[in-house]
């Protein structure tokens, strides 16, 4: 049943890599007004994370955020089935903007390692992409279920001559001795890690479990951290990618203040462009003890 999954999601996206990007682009967001119009997981959980996250909304705006974070959704599901179809400088084309690149092109100079931190914000393919045009990192990521899929974004998301490395203990190991050594990397923060991996940290209105993978990474070594995004322009026409210095907390040796400052930066770019969010990912299933689960 899985490797029929996997065949069936490898061809919705091709068909849809098919399409002009406009075209895919809008087609999403069809597929995201009928998320928001019909029951699905994906509708509940986007409310129930933005419920908990920004109580100070009312109704009405709660309801309004809940239906463009899903109509982004889907835009966002479609542009990544173009970036993963298409060419690596045919989807770098769709970036219009790039603020910050001089930071990439001094780390890279100095040769002691790049930490590329970036979140489920805007358009993380296309973004992967134009990292790997500009340096060779290693992507960390979290496998999908289905084998098929998986086999496809490692082979699109390696186009450029980069590596990818599961969220493994192999892959760990592999990411660490690529900063050590002065190589890059990209790594994903937000998504949940297990209890032992993570501290609980604020995020918006509520704690939330974030991975002590970065902060640790950047223990004993000289590798300098950067924050990017990808942001979907408010015309939809393209991108920006936006490129950010890590604050001095993040080298903390204080495990807290370093995970803390992390999530901090990120609920920054969440608050600027709140509906680019994935707020569907179920971010939020541990909880500190004595707190009800939210799913």
């Amino acid at each position: 049943m899985e490797r029929l999954k996997g065949a069936l999601i490898v061809g919705f996206l091709k068909l849809f890599a098919l399409l002009p990007f406009g075209v895919a682009q809008r087609l999403g967001a069809l597929v995201g007004w009928l998320m928001w119009k019909l029951p699905n997981r994906s509708r509940d959980v986007t409310r129930i994370n933005l419920s908990h996250c920004m109580p100070e909304l009312s109704e009405s705006e709660l309801n309004d955020l809940v239906r463009r974070t899903l109509l982004d959704t889907g835009r966002s599901f479609a542009e990544s089935a173009c970036a993963w179809m298409w060419s690596p400088q045919k989807t770098v084309g769709l970036i219009k903007e790039v603020e910050g690149e001089h930071l990439l092109t001094e780390a890279l100079a100095a040769g002691k390692g790049v930490v590329g931190i970036t979140s489920h914000l805007g358009n993380w393919e296309v973004l992967n992409h134009w990292y790997c045009l500009r340096a060779k990192p290693i992507i960390f990521y979290r496998p999908p279920k289905q084998k098929a899929v998986d086999e496809l974004l490692q082979r699109q998301r390696t186009q450029l001559g980069n590596k990818v490395a599961a969220s493994t203990r192999e892959g760990i190991i592999s990411v660490m001795r690529e900063v050590r050594r002065g190589g890059a990397v990209g790594i994903p923060a937000d998504p949940e890690p297990a209890l032992k991996s993570g501290l609980f940290v604020p995020f918006f209105a509520t704690q939330a479990l974030t991975s002590k993978f970065v902060p640790n990474l950047l223990k004993g070594s000289e590798a300098q951290a950067l924050f990017f995004h990808c942001v979907r322009l408010p015309d939809n026409s393209g991108f920006k990618v936006i490129l950010e210095a890590a604050p001095d907390a993040l080298y903390s040796k204080d495990e807290y203040e370093a995970v803390a400052c992390m999530s901090k930066v990120i609920e920054d770019y969440v608050r600027r462009w709140p509906s680019q969010y994935m707020w569907s990912m179920k971010r939020f299933k541990k909880r500190p003890a004595g707190e009800k689960r939210w799913y």
